[in-house]
């Protein structure tokens, strides 16, 4: 699925990565905890997250995840967003809350992640 078929899905707003948005997902990772959003699949993956803070950009980095969903209207501080573009991560923003947007992704299909042993 390509991040700008979630971006329809969700209804969401593109705050960075607009050139991205062709980009593949195969997998989504849903969590506000940093522990278990370093124990998902690390490749094209998207995070849907109610954290705003510099730190998700970092891990999301580290981890490779393709794309953020910040869920539950909740926005980033625009250093977070530059971080994110600099980093080549696209971001998005959602109204929806984190259980509606995880379930609107696995009805179309997107599998969840699995953790790594």
């Amino acid at each position: 699925m390509k991040i700008q078929e979630i971006n329809n899905l969700l209804n969401a707003t593109v705050l960075a990565g607009q050139e991205l948005l062709d980009r593949e997902v195969f997998s989504a990772c849903a969590s506000d905890l940093m522990s278990d959003i370093l124990s998902y699949v690390k490749n094209q993956t998207i995070l849907l997250t109610g954290l705003t803070n510099v730190h998700v950009i970092k891990m999301a980095e580290f981890l490779e995840v393709t794309a953020i969903v910040f869920v539950g209207g909740r926005m980033p501080a625009d250093e977070v967003v530059n971080m994110a573009r600099e980093m080549g991560i696209a971001v998005l923003a959602t109204k929806y809350s984190m259980y509606e947007a995880c379930g609107k992704l696995y009805s179309v299909g997107l599998p969840g992640c699995t953790r790594e042993s």
